[in-house]
């Protein structure tokens, strides 16, 4: 399943880079090459330092796989403009960041991610806007889910490397009917934002109940609270086992951030979570293919529950409500 991401997030990168030349970006780069322990504020320095340019846009090639050309024409205006400015799809949480004066970048401490770019430039004197109201820029591909989200009818890659989708793709259309349904009520725990919330209560006829966590655990600051969740308080008590018959009390479908799950029980740092190799089987409903105990436990509940369940990160529950519960969206 990784290796069908990375190229879904290759092709991703490819049409970013033919949307940034078309929008007047004087040179773009693809950087490819395996992960590494490296911290993403060491990489930024190694980039930048034989870039000449005056400006620079920054992203990760599963970044704003939804943006259009209007708004790869914005970042290229704000990079090639005055300096010190700079404009984010989200200045809280950024996987795009455009920047004039790239010379700044050259003092980039050692970031673990491009969340907290922008916050360490507006406390280097620098004006950063955003454009955390326009969804189709919150959505990232982090999971093999994001790609079946934002492509439905689509599935390419992850077909083509013997991925079934038949289960999640089963368990969005039972959350979708129950959406729709004004005597059901749909469940949405984890990351979710008021813009989210309200987007639910305008387009779904379900009742909604809210569990909103951790939002921003990913660029909390040390010294800061460790990450807490209610439902993963409940599983450390019950187990992961109980989570589908816990949901079910909860709601009459659910779309859950298992990553806020993950962050409870096993700290933010993503180096000590499960591998992605599990993360991504256990957002497509396929236990039998998790070696982790725990997540294969909760992956399999969520797959028995007596409601429909979705598992995923952050935009499942974010933009992603649009795209899983869109009108004239089909799963089947």
């Amino acid at each position: 399943m990784s290796t069908a991401l990375a190229a879904i997030r290759r092709a991703n990168a490819t049409r970013l880079a033919d949307g940034f030349r078309r929008a007047g970006a004087d040179e773009v780069l693809v950087v490819d090459g395996p992960p590494d322990d490296r911290p993403f504020g060491r990489r930024l320095r190694e980039a930048v330092a034989g870039v000449a340019a005056d400006g620079l846009i920054v992203l990760g090639s599963g970044s704003i796989p939804l943006a259009e050309p209007a708004d790869l024409a914005e970042l290229v205006a704000v990079a090639s403009g005055p300096p010190d400015r700079a404009l984010a799809n989200n200045g809280y949480s950024a996987d795009v960041v455009a920047v004039a004066g790239a010379g700044r970048l050259a003092d980039v401490p050692d970031l673990p991610s491009d969340n907290g770019l922008p916050r360490w430039l507006a406390e280097a004197g620098v004006a950063v806007d955003d454009r955390r109201r326009r969804w189709r820029l919150q959505v990232d591909l982090d999971s093999p889910l994001d790609a079946l989200l934002i492509r439905p009818a689509d599935p390419g890659p992850l077909e083509d490397a013997g991925v079934p989708t038949g289960a999640a793709r089963a368990a969005l259309a039972g959350v979708a009917r129950a959406s729709r349904d004004s005597g059901r009520e749909l469940l949405v725990a984890g990351r979710l934002s008021a813009g989210g919330l309200a987007w639910l209560e305008r387009s779904t006829a379900s009742r909604t109940r809210a569990l909103v966590e951790e939002r921003g655990f990913r660029t909390r600051r040390p010294g800061q609270r460790p990450a807490r969740s209610t439902l993963g308080l409940l599983l450390d008590r019950e187990g992961p086992a109980a989570f589908g018959t816990i949901v079910a009390e909860l709601g009459d479908a659910a779309l859950v951030d298992s990553r806020v799950l993950l962050a409870h029980r096993c700290g933010a740092d993503e180096r000590g979570w499960p591998a992605a190799e599990d993360r991504f089987a256990s957002d497509l409903l396929l236990p039998d293919r998790i070696a982790d105990p725990w997540l294969r436990s909760l992956t399999t509940a969520a797959v028995e529950a007596p409601i429909p369940v979705v598992l995923g990160g952050h935009s499942l529950v974010g933009p992603g409500l649009r795209l899983a519960l869109g009108r004239g969206r089909s799963w089947t």
